[in-house]
């Protein structure tokens, strides 16, 4: 059985503010969330009160499996100044500690057309190395995570695991790897079971969604008990992000993946 995370960005918004919707997907059987940025500095995430957030995972707890960095740097665009990034990712590893969060996910930022793909891959692997040097020894993990340009991030530089999996070896961290996202591999064509078979060991994390639309499982056209067969198979047992905008109230919209959980 995986352990589902919904994402309080999207899911149990019904139940008004972030520590509400913690509370709210407790009542509905989960045991863990996720989030975007913690403190609302970069789009798309919203400010939290983060001792109220805190208080409702304490109160019920709720694992917080991951939140993103912040904020959402373009590394590659000229005068590539990450001094911010580097800045702020002290904090959000201080914040990640508090509430108790494992993982921080990072991006890509926007490639730059003035230069080889290569050579901004290997860019990279170069920034997260000095990440992951600077916050050495505090245990969180850094995951990676490659995002389709054909429907929601148009102008990402990471856009194929492959090549995430590629920047992941290039750091060489047991603090460093892979998210992958189920619905931007599949909307991006890509063969999850090859994709699994190449880079597996890197995954630290896994999102969903349904494609096409980015829906909840079972608004899409994906097979999910083949999917986390899939990623069975390969070898996850981590928790799964549930990263999408549903169609329906929450608390329905998560009944067909719930089950299909239960049984992979």
């Amino acid at each position: 059985m995986y352990q589902l995370a919904p994402n309080i960005e999207l899911l149990f918004t019904e139940a008004g503010d972030y520590h509400d919707r913690v509370r709210a997907a407790a009542a509905a059987g989960f045991t863990a969330v996720e989030m975007w940025g913690p403190t609302g500095v970069g789009a798309p995430a919203k400010p939290k009160d983060l001792p109220a957030l805190k208080a409702a995972l304490e109160e019920t707890g709720t694992q917080l499996t991951a939140q993103l960095s912040e904020p959402r740097t373009q590394f590659m665009i000229p005068p590539r100044d990450h001094s911010e990034f580097y800045r702020k990712l002290d904090e959000g590893v201080a914040i990640a500690h508090d509430l108790g969060c494992p993982r921080i996910v990072v991006g890509s930022g926007t490639g730059f057309g003035g230069s080889k793909r290569q050579t901004q891959l290997d860019e990279l692997v170069e920034i997260y190395r000095k990440a992951s040097a600077q916050i050495a020894g505090s245990e969180i993990t850094l995951v990676l995570e490659p995002v389709n340009v054909r429907v929601d991030h148009p102008g990402s530089l990471l856009d194929r695991t492959s090549e995430a999996v590629y920047v992941a070896r290039g750091v060489d961290s047991p603090f460093f790897g892979v998210l992958y996202d189920i619905y931007h591999s599949a909307v991006e064509g890509e063969d999850m079971a090859a994709e699994l078979a190449n880079g597996g060991e890197l995954i630290r994390y896994v999102q969903l969604a349904d494609a096409p639309g980015r829906g909840e499982p079972g608004s899409g056209s994906l097979d999910w008990a083949e999917r986390l067969g899939i990623l069975r198979a390969a070898g996850y047992g981590g928790p799964i992000g549930l990263e999408y905008y549903p169609t329906q109230e929450s608390a329905a919209s998560v009944a067909l993946i719930r089950e299909v959980a239960a049984r992979a």
